[in-house]
């Protein structure tokens, strides 16, 4: 009986943490940081599945060091880069092959983590603009080249695999966790390159919000 009791307290404080982190998470996410933002006539786009936020970059605005080691075609004209848990991205490629394991391993264990590529001829009507200056870009570069994990010769290391046929998935820095998903790993790009941004989000909607 008294076990009984601790397993159901033990339930009531989880279940009572998990609500307060989806309440806090969403109302963090209304804080807009950087505000004013400059005219320009250069764009980038931001792109959701529903759940995971990804960025995209026309090829001709990517550094060379970025660009250095990707796979890109010469009819390629947008470049999108998304960042992930490895074990929850080759697992668990549609909710339908969604495992709890995978969920519970990429939230609280320190698992390896990957940067994902897809190269675009056009522009997808469903991406979501937005307007970026010369020196948020060149921030934005950095801060995704600095994602990608390099080797000892100081090359990308790609992960071979057969599962996104049309992606390139490399290894990369960072561990994904409650605080770091791959939907604060986009905002914080934002931030750190000066452009509007949530202070903190958990949900794709917290950066989409501020450029609908």
């Amino acid at each position: 009986m008294h076990f009984i009791k601790k397993s159901l307290k033990f339930t009531l404080y989880f279940l009572v943490s998990i609500i307060v982190y989806v309440l806090l998470s969403i109302v963090i996410s209304y804080i807009t940081v950087n505000k004013k933002q400059e005219k320009t006539d250069k764009n980038i786009y931001l792109s959701s599945n529903g759940i995971h936020l990804s960025l995209i970059i026309p090829k001709k605005n990517l550094s060379e060091e970025v660009k250095k080691g990707l796979d890109l075609s010469y009819s390629s004209k947008y470049v999108r880069f998304g960042w992930g848990d490895v074990n929850f991205y080759l697992n668990t490629p549609t909710w339908n092959d969604f495992k709890f394991k995978y969920a519970f391993g990429a939230l609280f264990l320190n698992n390896p983590t990957l940067i994902e590529v897809n190269a675009k001829t056009t522009v997808n009507p469903k991406w979501i603009k937005v307007p970026i200056n010369t020196n948020q870009l060149k921030q934005l570069n950095k801060y995704i080249f600095e994602t990608f994990k390099l080797n000892d010769s100081n090359h990308k290391v790609k992960i071979e695999q057969k599962m996104y046929p049309y992606s390139q998935l490399y290894e990369a820095n960072g561990s994904y966790s409650p605080i770091k998903t791959c939907n604060t790993w986009v905002n914080t790009g934002f931030k750190c390159s000066g452009l509007k941004a949530s202070f903190w989000t958990l949900f794709d909607f917290g950066l989409l919000n501020k450029y609908q």
